[in-house]
């Protein structure tokens, strides 16, 4: 390993490959300096506006699917006791990914020492406030400028781990042309009791509900998702030109959600995404609620703010749907918990009128039918309501937190 100027170490990426037309361009690595990275971003080609088919959205050049190169990046903070794993999964891919790097962030752990003995490319961020995103861009305002049509950019969490297909089936979409971006469906990793077991549950119904829309998505995940690099550098060529909000990375550093984010920045700009059922992987759960309610109050509220950025347009107009449901849900579920209180104090009982008797049947088929492929013991579970409904209502309170934090500007918390 080498220094890198500003902290950090990193082994060079190896961009050049033997035989390859474009391997002549990919000589530099990917540690450079300061001016030279200003010169090699600035005189990068922008890419070719993508045609426009009947539906409004466009898409990109068809390339043979054995001929893109895939450079998978794995941003890591003090990820020692899942990074090997991840990588492990890479490696027992159907379609090995060409190119492992590794994005050491700010790390004071093992999970450098022990990803360069798996065999993979460490690079060490410089001076990275702004987490996830900040890594990720420091290393793609260096890569991106070498890619070509040929070439896509899979970033994955390093406490998730692939299915065996995820990326054949993804390359196969992408190089098709008609997706932009190839997201995965995930489920949960062991472990967390309880709490782990209820995000399991949602992980499931979730993408049963993907499945059933035909990997229609609204989200591209962060936990694993693959792009056309083309698609990347026009990103970052629209927030330089003002087209999309954010400073010219691919990431923007000022929100809480930057996938959530980075999705609408795609779908601005025309491109389709899809996340299909092919293309499957587990990630980590939060083990507490503590940390649950930390991790989905920044996905709330972000995903609100990043709306608020974006504005009211066609785009939009699906995802603000959804938060105006959100609203109406945590309404709904105070009244009938209300209505419930109500009947044990002053009636002496529960005694639900005939509405809400109908909505708790409804509630009920829902919850066994949609958690089915987790096992009997789950939609057992499911089937008393009362169980789940602590999740719920758990989640619900996380969302009226979001709401009154993003309308009141509180501070922004990682």
């Amino acid at each position: 390993m080498r220094p890198v100027s500003g902290g950090g170490t990193a082994v060079p990426p190896r961009f050049a490959r033997p035989g390859s037309p474009a391997g002549r361009h990919r000589a530099a690595p990917i540690v450079t300096t300061s001016d030279r990275l200003a010169s090699v971003i600035t005189s990068a080609p922008r890419p070719r506006a993508a045609p426009k088919h009947r539906d409004g959205r466009r898409s990109l050049p068809p390339v043979r699917a054995d001929a893109m190169w895939v450079t998978v990046l794995i941003p890591a903070h003090n990820e020692v006791g899942q990074i090997t794993e991840t990588i492990a999964s890479l490696r027992r891919q159907e379609r090995p990914p060409d190119q492992i790097v590794v994005i050491a962030d700010n790390c004071t752990d093992g999970t450098a020492a022990f990803a360069q003995l798996c065999g993979v490319e460490i690079v060490g961020t410089r001076a990275n406030r702004h987490k996830k995103a900040g890594a990720l861009n420091q290393v793609l305002d260096r890569l991106l400028p070498i890619l070509g049509p040929n070439d896509a950019v899979m970033v994955m969490d390093a406490d998730s781990a692939l299915d065996p297909g995820f990326i054949r089936h993804g390359v196969g979409y992408l190089a098709t042309g008609r997706y932009a971006a190839v997201g995965g469906t995930f489920t949960g990793k062991p472990g967390g009791g309880a709490v782990g077991m209820f995000q399991r549950n949602e992980y499931a119904r979730y993408a049963r509900d993907v499945r059933r829309l035909h990997g229609k998505a609204l989200v591209l995940t962060g936990t694993a998702t693959i792009f056309r690099a083309t698609t990347l550098q026009e990103v970052v060529a629209a927030r330089r030109d003002r087209r999309l909000p954010g400073l010219p990375h691919v990431y923007d550093v000022r929100v809480l959600t930057e996938d959530n984010e980075l999705t609408l920045a795609i779908l601005h700009l025309g491109f389709r995404i899809l996340c299909p059922a092919e293309c499957t992987l587990t990630t980590e759960v939060m083990p507490t609620w503590r940390e649950l309610a930390r991790q989905r109050l920044r996905w709330k509220r972000g995903a609100l703010e990043n709306l608020v950025d974006y504005g009211w347009t066609p785009i939009t107009r699906p995802y603000w749907g959804r938060q105006l449901l959100s609203l109406i849900g945590i309404i709904v579920i105070t009244a009938y918990l209300g209505s419930l209180a109500y009947s044990v104090i002053w009636l002496g009982g529960v005694k639900l009128n005939p509405l809400w008797a109908g909505v708790t049947v409804i509630f009920m088929v829902e919850r066994v039918v949609s958690v089915r492929r987790r096992g009997a013991v789950q939609m057992a579970l499911a089937s008393t309501i009362v169980v789940e409904m602590i999740f719920d209502v758990f989640l619900q309170t996380v969302q009226a937190r979001a709401f009154w934090q993003a309308a009141w500007r509180k501070e922004r918390k990682w």
